[in-house]
């Protein structure tokens, strides 16, 4: 099974974003880990290692709901960057709304559109099918 050399965390919600960081280890599949609080943070992070030419994360897991730039604004501004490397992006959310999954249809997420909290099991599934 391929590992994930780096994936990243954009939670603003303290218990989800502890819980999240625990399951992603307990999967054994991603070696490194970035957490960010919300949108914004996420954004200036990855734009600065792109400008940089260090590594970018092979996942995000994007909450939506939080502070400053919610999870939409961040994908909004994101698919703006030019990347080269593949980033797959997880929506993992709190949100059952069914505006949400039409929104996610839109950036091409419907299918890893992902409700919390998480099961390790579930977690470990769709890491590996990267």
């Amino acid at each position: 099974m391929k590992k994930i050399n780096l994936a990243c965390i954009v939670e603003d919600d303290p218990v989800h974003q502890m819980l999240t960081q625990k399951y992603v280890k307990l999967t054994g599949l991603v070696d490194n880990l970035m957490v960010c609080k919300n949108g914004k943070e996420a954004y200036n992070l990855l734009s600065s290692l792109i400008t940089t030419g260090e590594p970018v994360p092979e996942v995000i897991l994007l909450d939506l709901n939080m502070p400053v730039w919610d999870g939409w604004q961040f994908l909004e501004e994101f698919l703006k960057i030019p990347i080269e490397q593949k980033i797959t992006i997880f929506i993992l959310t709190s949100s059952i709304n069914e505006d949400d999954f039409i929104k996610a249809e839109m950036f091409n997420l419907s299918s890893n559109y992902l409700i919390k909290p998480i099961k390790v099991d579930k977690l470990k599934t769709v890491l590996s099918e990267i």
